[in-house]
């Protein structure tokens, strides 16, 4: 942990230094969940263009895993002791960085993005609507059981990657809702949550294929979890079987989807996450009214529309 901690705060340090001078290219820090993935790696290319195109600089920080809490809570803290114009931050917990971002927010502009935390104190907020993201998730997974089973019917189960994330309880909350409310003959038998790491999920997966032998569909509402479940079901040649409808994207669930291993993908836009994050936040730094909330929105995605011209645009973003 002391190692991991070390690293963290290594990383927190890079590119912030002591306030600008007056005149100088104003710095925004994006702090994200985890710089490693994907989707992360998305998030900053959008940062990152942003402030190429609106002169700001933009250290780009984060802790090598979701699950750090403690790690972006001291790397807010730094961005903060330098004295930035604003700060972009993707919240790993709810609770936990709920007093701290309050705190920042007494000193420099916040802006989220992604997950929400228990502050009032962001200027705005952008997200996905990942209630909504789960309600997509639960039609496209009722109608996949339905094209294979002639009706939306059957036992299916739902793998959420950590507890307490806001927008994963919000998918988690959107897609029972309405599976409740439109599919009766839809049963959730299995709820699991994991702890944030790929094997988890191939192991929850397995077990759930093991335990429940009329299962026919499920939901893995975020890229990790959509891993494991995805190699899981390729592992035991399940597809057939079991309908699966995956969270955010990477080339592996790419070619998972292309292979009929999965059958949907709910995409955001990472992209313009990062750079309206960067955006709105120097348009908040410069005394700009901004909107408090706002929704960049979330696709579908199939293997019957994966090679339109939007779908391409959402799975392979430039990075650089």
């Amino acid at each position: 942990m002391k190692k991991l901690l070390a690293t963290v705060l290594f990383v927190g340090a890079i590119g912030l230094g002591a306030a600008a001078p007056a005149g100088a290219e104003p710095s925004i820090p994006i702090i994200v969940k985890d710089t490693t993935s994907f989707y992360w790696q998305i998030v900053l290319a959008g940062a990152r263009k942003a402030g190429h195109d609106l002169g700001v600089k933009v250290p780009e920080l984060g802790a090598q895993s979701e699950a750090d809490i403690n790690g972006q809570i001291t790397i807010l803290e730094n961005a903060v002791a330098s004295n930035p114009a604003a700060v972009v931050i993707a919240p790993t917990q709810f609770a936990a960085l709920g007093a701290p971002i309050t705190e920042a927010a007494k000193s420099v502009k916040i802006i989220g993005i992604d997950s929400a935390a228990d502050s009032h104190a962001f200027t705005s907020f952008l997200t996905t609507d990942n209630i909504q993201g789960g309600r997509v998730a639960a039609d496209a997974l009722a109608q996949a059981i339905a094209a294979t089973y002639g009706k939306p019917e059957g036992d299916i189960a739902l793998i959420t990657a950590l507890p307490g994330v806001g927008s994963l309880d919000q998918r988690a909350a959107g897609f029972q809702e309405v599976i409740a409310a439109k599919y009766p003959g839809l049963h959730l038998v299995a709820n699991k949550v994991a702890d944030g790491q790929a094997p988890t999920g191939l192991n929850i997966m397995t077990d759930l294929i093991t335990a429940n032998p009329k299962l026919r569909g499920v939901f893995a509402s975020n890229l990790i979890m959509g891993q494991g479940a995805g190699q899981a079901i390729a592992e035991n040649k399940a597809q057939d079987k079991i309908k699966l409808i995956a969270f955010d994207s990477d080339e592996k669930l790419v070619k998972l989807l292309s292979e009929g291993v999965i059958t949907g993908l709910v995409v955001q836009d990472p992209f313009r996450m990062g750079y309206d994050g960067i955006k709105t936040a120097l348009a908040a730094s410069k005394g700009e009214k901004v909107p408090e909330k706002v929704d960049t929105g979330v696709n579908l995605i199939t293997k019957a529309n994966m090679n339109s011209p939007r779908s391409m645009e959402l799975l392979s973003p430039k990075l650089n």
